[in-house]
């Protein structure tokens, strides 16, 4: 059983010191004041508030941690001391960042700073994080007096930040994680109908478990699945269409072979192409995605339809989220990056203030946008997909 941090009576933990897993895995080049940052403040506010110190603990890229050249590079370049400003802007309190050659420092760094929130450097920098080394995580755990997990976006990698370190301290899952779990389990156990899949983004062979899991599943079985983007191409592709040169899983194509032909899949009726690549779908099925969005009580979106960041090729994209919000009474779940990014298609004219609508931020290079209570906005893309998928994530288990 999880144990939340919501149900835990905080006051007792008054002057302790909590570990806070969070994500802060932003790519280089893009705004570090994103969603993820957003949704995680909530928690951070909760413990300050009954007077716990914060130590934040994340990762950011693949640091090459063998080669002492790229190394250095990956110091600059994957830092999270940029983060710290942020966080204390956003929180009006003073941040402390800790960055140490040996985690053996860490506990006397962390005990030596008078701030009540600290940010550790990039966790990925130590070899035992990645390999979820037990060592590693008792050191870490040395830390603090107690540990919350409110990186569901990682949460299917077994990290020792994220899975061994639940083994040396009391655990509970964060604020966010609660929703996600809360949000994406409904979707599992209560699913209504009809219920649709819409697929998109690059490969579909990361997708093909959430197809399979939600196939032949009973009550909760989907009754469409939009296709479109590079998994639309793979599809097409099966069925013998020349694709020519667009993007193709080849490793995909024995695994939708089942879903083939089937009434349920439903396949671009036209195309956008760029020479010879498809880059987008087109208008006409645009409109049979969104008749089929219209009518779903229940709608999941992993993946763009096509390369939105060309503006010519952003339409089938921008139709998809048209129709999303438009549909007034389904429960929706968006997930994946690029996904929550290609929102900016339609950021305008979606601000109106309506009652029982709460505002969510997506600093992803975006403006500030109102979104309804019935869509949840996942922070996780792989672990969204994982867990939609039926698989067991191992930060999720080191909770029980």
């Amino acid at each position: 059983m999880i144990k939340y941090l919501s149900g835990q009576n905080l006051k007792k933990n008054s002057g302790k010191t909590c570990l806070l897993r969070v994500d802060l895995n932003v790519e280089q080049g893009m705004p570090l004041d994103s969603y993820r940052l957003e949704a995680v403040l909530p928690t951070i506010k909760l413990l300050l508030k009954n007077k716990v110190r914060v130590v934040l603990l994340s990762h950011r890229g693949r640091p090459d941690v063998r080669d002492k050249k790229q190394a250095a590079r990956d110091k600059d370049a994957l830092s999270l001391l940029p983060f710290a400003p942020i966080f204390a802007k956003k929180l009006q309190t003073p941040v402390a960042f800790i960055e140490v050659a040996r985690l053996g420092a860490l506990k006397k760094a962390v005990e030596k700073s008078v701030d009540h929130l600290v940010l550790v450097e990039n966790l990925r920098f130590f070899k035992g994080e990645d390999t979820n080394d037990p060592s590693f995580a008792r050191e870490l755990a040395k830390c603090g007096d107690f540990y919350v997990n409110d990186a569901f976006a990682v949460s299917h990698r077994a990290n020792a930040s994220v899975c061994a370190i639940t083994k040396y301290l009391p655990s509970y899952a964060g604020l966010l994680m609660e929703k996600e779990l809360k949000n994406l389990g409904d979707i599992i156990d209560y699913t209504k109908h009809p219920f649709t899949l819409i697929i998109g983004g690059a490969k579909i062979s990361d997708k093909v478990g959430v197809i399979q899991n939600f196939w032949s599943a009973g009550r909760r079985e989907a009754d469409d699945v939009l296709v479109g983007g590079g998994p639309a191409n793979t599809f097409l592709r099966a069925e013998g269409m020349n694709v020519i040169d667009s993007l193709v899983d080849g490793a995909a194509l024995p695994l939708i072979k089942p879903y083939l032909n089937s009434k349920k899949v439903h396949l671009p009726s036209d195309l956008k192409w760029d020479k010879t690549a498809i880059l987008d779908i087109g208008p006409k099925t645009v409109k049979e995605y969104a008749a089929v969005i219209k009518r779903s009580r229940v709608v999941v979106w992993n993946g763009p339809m096509g390369w939105f960041e060309r503006k010519e090729f952003g339409n089938g994209t921008k139709g998809i989220w048209k129709a999303v919000l438009a549909n007034k009474k389904a429960k929706v779940i968006i997930g994946g990056g690029e996904t929550v990014a290609s929102l900016q298609l339609v950021n305008r004219g979606i601000t109106r203030t309506e009652r029982g609508m709460t505002q969510k931020r997506f600093r992803d290079g975006l403006r500030d946008i109102r979104v309804g209570r019935r869509i949840w906005i996942s922070t996780g893309g792989g672990a969204m997909l994982d867990y939609l998928s039926g698989k067991k994530l191992p930060g999720i288990e080191s909770l029980k």
